[in-house]
């Protein structure tokens, strides 16, 4: 059976779409802007979708992108290919980040942006439990239902530790294991299938 037909034969993921899931890029997605990704989804309506890419480490630091910052070397994740001039952030600091939307009990998506600098500047922030991304990701509720259809992505529940705390190079291999069983093996395909 030719590996595409086998993929989506065996590997249907019955997980809704909905705010506080994992998009994970199935292992053949050649697209350079999704490639071996998984996205945090903060916001799922009729409207549409949109996330972070948790895995793709941006080419600056924070300091280098917001003046007043200076000897915070805080690394910065590329959060997908919209608006690549905002700034966005995660955490898990509803009481000390006012303003912030909770996702889901233990994980907020922005805040007041001045308190934070404040906050980075005092060290009283663990980068465990904060994450800042340069963009987003984003689709119209058709867009994405259609690349679900197609099985370019794999629907996870979402974990503190992949979001915050995994090494970015373990992400994607990770949150294949956590979806269990038979995508286990799905962790060591190649980007190429006529590679194996």
């Amino acid at each position: 059976m030719p590996e595409r037909l086998f993929r989506i034969a065996n590997f249907r993921n019955m997980i809704e779409l909905r705010e506080d899931i994992l998009l994970i890029a199935e292992p053949f997605l050649k697209d350079e802007n999704f490639m071996r990704t998984v996205i945090y989804i903060c916001k799922h309506s009729d409207e549409g979708s949109f996330g972070f890419i948790v895995n793709r480490v941006y080419e600056h630091t924070l300091d280098e992108l917001i003046a007043g910052l200076d000897g915070t070397t805080v690394p910065v994740f590329a959060g997908g290919p919209v608006q690549k001039d905002t700034i966005h952030f995660l955490h898990q600091y509803p009481d000390l980040i006012p303003g912030c939307y909770p996702v889901s009990a233990d994980i907020y998506w922005g805040g007041d942006f001045e308190t934070v600098k404040a906050l980075l500047c005092n060290n009283q922030l663990d980068m465990k439990k904060i994450k800042f991304f340069i963009g987003y990701s984003g689709w119209d509720k058709v867009q994405l239902e259609s690349e679900m259809k197609e099985n370019s992505w794999l629907a996870a529940t979402a974990t503190r530790e992949i979001i915050f705390e995994l090494p970015h190079n373990q992400v994607w291999k990770e949150s294949i294991r956590h979806l269990g069983g038979k995508y286990r093996m799905m962790v060591n395909f190649p980007i190429d299938p006529q590679l194996n």
